[in-house]
């Protein structure tokens, strides 16, 4: 007896596992970072449990390449394998046709007939959509939680008064939701779809996919013309059970089409019948090369190690950019004024005024304070005015500090213009030196003589 196939099932299968772990993900947190999580209302990115703030979002770019690559890499690899197994259109699709209309309501018949539709039963069609639209209500609600961390969701949604930009999005979400897959079905996937039209341009002769085999079959198409329902020579009996199953509704007899998603519900119903015959399905995941050739499906190739190590190399820098992240930020500005000059009992006192905007992005509170240096010289020739102490700053806070300095020695000696005197300022951690340290590069502009001599004669 030949083996029967289950791809079905083990599609099944994976649709659980993934959604426990969509589901399960956002509320993941390490050292109170999760996963990913885009937040504009807190402005900050964490990535791989690691946070970010949004002046650091050089890191997305390394995101997005990454995952177009990966399309890439899956597609020319294993064909649209993507739609059936992973795309939540797909799934959701199964989710009310399959589970709701068919095992549920019973408005459909058989989930082995997705192309027949069904008259009457208005009151149950009407239910159908109903319960898919709290199960969208629940989807739309988990995407948000990759922008909005559920600890913040669950208190946002107590006060929808208050929060009506979020509960417009999620019953608006949730709406379109609805209407795509009750309405447009598998029409989204033929015709909105981007991905199927890009589809064709990754593909080789190797790429996996659905294919019908019409050397053991029989032809059945000549192109698009339909030249026989049972072919007079080959294994194909005409039964059709391959073009009842199949949710876009297309006869794979016919070859690759657009509108295949690689859900493989025609291989396990050939397979069924086939079995009858003690003989394997005429449908299989396989590459046009392994038909023809009767090989084994060709993995490695140029094509698949090229994507392959581009991506390895654009993971690797992510990982790296996002392990060398700064766990404070410094941004130093000057003011309008270049320096200050005071006529004091004990000389001539020098300032310039800066303003100093730092940022904790660290998980925890810290003190900080800083250090002022010439660039090149071991003295200190620079004092620091003002703030005289350490301030402290809570995890991803932020604190405005006007940063007065003084010279405490003649820095310069020109009669005819200012100096600009290159200087260091470093920011760090009092608890956490070693870790926690920021450099920024400034300037102290110390005037020229024939001002400092008028400012002694005042």
């Amino acid at each position: 007896m030949s083996k029967i196939t289950n791809y079905v099932l083990k599609r099944y299968w994976w649709y659980g596992l993934t959604t426990i772990v969509i589901f399960v993900l956002p509320f993941i947190t390490i050292n109170g970072n999760h996963f990913f999580l885009l937040s504009f209302d807190h402005k900050k990115l964490n990535l791989l449990f690691t946070a970010f703030d949004t002046q650091e979002l050089y890191l997305m770019p390394f995101v997005l390449i990454g995952l177009f690559l990966t399309i890439f890499f899956v597609t020319t690899l294993a064909g649209r394998v993507w739609c059936a197994w992973s795309c939540p259109q797909t799934i959701f699709r199964v989710i009310y046709r399959d589970l709701i209309q068919t095992k549920i309501l019973g408005i459909r018949k058989s989930i082995q007939d997705k192309q027949k539709e069904y008259s009457g039963d208005y009151i149950k069609k009407i239910i159908a959509v109903l319960l898919f639209y709290c199960i969208s209500i629940i989807a739309v609600s988990n995407l948000l939680w990759y922008f909005i961390p559920p600890e913040d969701f669950f208190v946002y949604i107590q006060n929808p008064s208050e929060h009506l930009l979020l509960m417009g999005i999620i019953f608006c979400a949730s709406l379109f939701l609805t209407l795509d897959v009750t309405y447009l079905a598998e029409k989204f996937c033929v015709y909105v779809c981007p991905y199927a039209r890009i589809q064709s341009v990754m593909f080789d002769r190797h790429t996996v996919q659905v294919i019908y085999d019409d050397q053991r079959g029989g032809v059945v198409y000549d192109g698009k013309t339909k030249l026989y329902k049972k072919p007079p020579e080959g294994e194909c009996i005409g039964c059709e059970a391959c073009v009842s199953v199949c949710p876009t509704h297309i006869d794979i007899r016919q070859g690759m089409q657009l509108d295949c998603i690689n859900c493989l519900e025609c291989a396990d119903a050939c397979s069924k019948i086939q079995a009858k015959f003690n003989r394997p399905s005429l449908i299989n995941w396989t590459s046009s090369e392994a038909i023809k050739t009767r090989q084994k499906v060709k993995y490695f190739r140029f094509r698949t190690v090229a994507y392959s190590i581009v991506l390895l190399i654009a993971l690797i820098a992510l990982i790296l950019m996002s392990q060398t992240k700064e766990n404070m930020l410094l941004n130093v500005n000057r003011s309008s004024e270049l320096y200050s000059i005071e006529n004091k009992q004990n000389g001539l006192e020098i300032t310039n005024a800066y303003t100093l905007l730092f940022q904790n992005t660290d998980n925890k509170t810290h003190e900080y304070y800083f250090d002022v240096q010439i660039q090149g010289s071991n003295e200190q020739n620079i004092k620091i005015v003002r703030p005289s102490a350490p301030f402290k700053l809570e995890a991803n806070a932020k604190a405005k500090k006007i940063v007065v300095l003084k010279a405490i020695k003649e820095l310069a000696s020109d009669d005819k213009k200012d100096s600009i005197i290159p200087i260091i300022i470093t920011a760090y951690a009092i608890d956490d030196k070693e870790r926690i340290v920021v450099k920024r590069n400034s300037i102290f502009v110390y005037p020229k003589t024939t001002e400092l001599e008028r400012a002694r004669a005042k």
